[in-house]
């Protein structure tokens, strides 16, 4: 267990200078399918829809077909299962993304929210959490969600 964690911590330092630029994004990939992982684990229940949606981000998000996408979200779903904060994996983020790669995977963090037809609080919860750790503006949070809602149907 201990090994899973070093390389888990491992994982999510920065880059050394000089460093595989193919492990750097498998790093940046891995830690943006946790965060939609944690929106996916956040209500009581898993439904087929909320995984789909997952693929379908990492899909869209770092262009991977559908087995590495797969392989990804599994990936992620264990490390989430381990993890016991955000921080080290938004900040990260943060460090890497621009604001508009940042809000496109808010957006489709509530794709991944909205993908049961239900928006729970505790959703709602780590959605707000992660934005504000990736330092999205409040009103380009909340657009993101209408966006997300309306090409959901739960408007």
């Amino acid at each position: 267990m201990l090994k899973t964690l070093k390389d888990l911590f491992d994982s999510l330092r920065p880059a050394p200078p000089g460093a595989d630029a193919r492990e750097a994004e498998h790093r940046l990939q891995l830690a943006t399918a946790v965060m939609l992982v944690e929106v996916m684990r956040a209500d009581a229940s898993f439904h087929a829809g909320e995984r789909e949606a997952v693929h379908a981000a990492l899909r869209d998000k770092f262009a991977l077909g559908d087995d590495e996408a797969a392989r990804l979200a599994e990936l992620a779903e264990a490390t989430a299962r381990q993890a016991t904060d955000l921080f080290g994996f938004t900040s990260h983020i943060d460090a890497v993304f621009e604001m508009p790669q940042k809000l496109r995977m808010i957006e489709h963090m509530w794709r991944v929210a909205y993908a049961d037809g239900h928006l729970s609080e505790h959703e709602r919860h780590v959605l707000w959490r992660i934005a504000d750790l990736l330092h999205v503006p409040q009103g380009a949070y909340v657009n993101a969600r209408l966006r997300a809602q309306q090409e959901a149907g739960a408007a």
